[in-house]
């Protein structure tokens, strides 16, 4: 956009009337003719409003695409040096799934609601998509709507069901706000809403706004807390009768990713003498033969202690389960337990026995999992352990970031931004035209960054300016976090993370890590290949 014409050229500007400054990220040209790559501005009429060195401000220094999806983030400083004992659940931490299991999932409960809760057969013919929803997404059980909350409680993207946008205004009585309490509560469910935390719950949400929309289309009258309980019942068949267990156990090359590199970080850890432990939901027998893939058959020499069917977040919060050991087959063994032996397979039990027959205690404890309540929250806040998420959406969401498209994108909405919060004193009639047709460019802007990475529902990590719920959390409940365990081998054993002081909005970016993304803190798989 060209600033009006009716705002008068300043003495002495008159030579640079006709320069053309283009605003491409990261760089200007004073070529003369038409409009540049995104935008332009006449040094004559931006002189105008403030010295031409501002506009320069406005736009970040040294663009950079250097983020590494293999790097691992802090949110608080720690030394793995500091580290005893490494901890790790098993689904989506130790083994990552290929997304042929959503499909497969999203299809068997599919197929569960037509055959034993006789919903129309007409559901049959949808399939599942992949990428329609995102994880952190809160289910509004009465509103029937799939919604992402900023950490202000703000809802900024609302589908109920795949083909129909609603205003979020009108859905939520005339405003964005949600209180806190109607929300979440300490683990992530709230009177009405429900938070979709874990990896596996994108099959069930595509399935929700599956039946939500056959029943719509077709003028079906339905009660929203029987269909959301019954897709539940549903999609918890597939875990708790084992269904996706026999899928995964009978083609592994298939399901299971990365395994080479899991026996790599663990063998790595158990040779600079740290202790391994295991604790997860899933039964054994699914466990072994997915390590014994992944590791190899002695793959128990590795860990300490190995737990299954812990029944989290139980574990961690109710004292009155014990230990229940078992042989090398599987089966349930009746002593007591006095002591947990290396090796050895255990059910069930609790963490405060765990913690007294170990001492394992504080933060010489790291534990890794990929769900930030069931695995990392109570951990953090009322035992003391050092945490790390598992995110796999991480190494998809910076190769996005690292794109020009999105680069371009990004710069040119960070200098409108600049534009109108500098420019809204002109009040004049053809000023505050310009200023809207801004506003408008800016929103178009924000909904093409959105879309990189979700046309539903943007990022996981934010709502536009704003960090979601699902970051709020991640920052809160815990250390450090990566795509996948197989970061670890990029650092070494003794390696300190430190999280980048992030400016607040009263304070001025000093150092070079916050002007371009944090790219001069990440470490390089170039740089840091000696370590694997």
């Amino acid at each position: 956009r060209v600033l009006p014409a009716a705002l008068a050229v300043p003495p002495g500007a008159e030579e640079n009337a006709g320069r053309v400054w283009h605003l491409r990220p990261g760089c200007f040209s004073d070529q003369k003719g038409p409009c540049g790559v995104l935008k332009s501005l006449t040094v004559a009429h931006v002189s105008l409003i403030f010295p031409f060195s501002l506009l320069l401000d406005l736009l970040p220094p040294g663009v950079c695409s250097l983020l590494n999806p293999a790097a691992i983030y802090a949110n608080n400083e720690i030394s793995l040096g500091d580290v005893e004992i490494y901890g790790f659940d098993y689904d989506y931490t130790l083994a990552q799934y290929s997304n042929l299991l959503h499909s497969m999932i999203f299809n068997t409960a599919r197929d569960i609601l037509i055959e034993q809760f006789k919903y129309p057969e007409g559901l049959g013919k949808y399939d599942y998509i992949p990428g329609f929803a995102i994880r952190g997404l809160h289910y509004d059980v009465q509103k029937v709507s799939c919604t992402k909350f900023s950490l202000l409680g703000l809802v900024f993207h609302c589908v109920l069901v795949l083909v129909e946008m609603l205003s979020v205004i009108e859905l939520y009585g005339g405003t964005q706000h949600i209180p806190l309490y109607q929300m979440s509560d300490f683990y992530g469910k709230g009177p009405s809403l429900k938070q979709f935390m874990d990896i596996f719950s994108l099959p069930e949400m595509t399935l929700l706004s599956s039946v939500i929309d056959y029943f719509i289309t077709h003028g079906i009258e339905f009660d929203q807390v029987h269909l959301y309980k019954d897709i539940s019942d549903a999609i918890r068949d597939v875990h708790v009768k084992g269904v996706m267990y026999k899928w995964i156990e009978k083609d592994m090359e298939q399901y299971i990713l990365h395994g080479d590199e899991i026996y790599a970080v663990l063998n790595r850890l158990v040779n600079h003498k740290k202790k391994l432990f295991l604790i997860t939901n899933s039964p054994f027998s699914f466990v072994d033969k997915g390590m014994k893939h992944m590791v190899g058959k002695n793959w128990r020499d590795l860990f300490d202690m190995v737990i299954v069917q812990a029944d989290k977040p139980n574990f961690f919060t109710d004292r009155r389960k014990p230990f229940r050991k078992l042989d090398d087959n599987g089966s349930l063994q009746w002593d007591k337990i006095n002591q947990l032996e290396k090796g050895k397979i255990y059910k069930e039990g609790n963490l405060f026995d765990f913690l007294r027959l170990t001492g394992w205690r504080g933060s010489k404890v790291l534990y890794f999992g990929d769900h930030l309540y069931s695995d990392l929250a109570d951990l953090m806040l009322r035992h003391g352990w050092r945490t790390g998420a598992i995110v796999p959406e991480l190494e998809t969401e910076i190769r996005i970031i690292n794109t020009e498209q999105y680069m371009h994108s990004l710069t040119w909405q960070q200098a409108l931004t600049g534009l109108l919060e500098r420019m809204q004193m002109y009040q004049d009639a053809e000023s505050k035209q310009v200023l809207l047709e801004w506003m408008k460019e800016r929103q178009e802007i924000r909904s093409l960054t959105k879309n990189l990475f979700n046309p539903q529902f943007g990022s996981i990590f934010r709502t536009f300016h704003n960090p979601t719920y699902f970051s709020r959390r991640l920052v809160r409940f815990s250390d450090i976090y990566m795509a996948s365990i197989s970061c670890l081998l990029n650092y070494d054993v003794n390696f300190t993370f430190y999280p980048r002081r992030t400016p607040l909005q009263h304070e001025a970016p000093l150092w070079m890590d916050q002007l371009c993304t944090g790219c001069m803190k990440t470490p390089f798989l170039e740089e840091m290949v000696h370590i694997r």
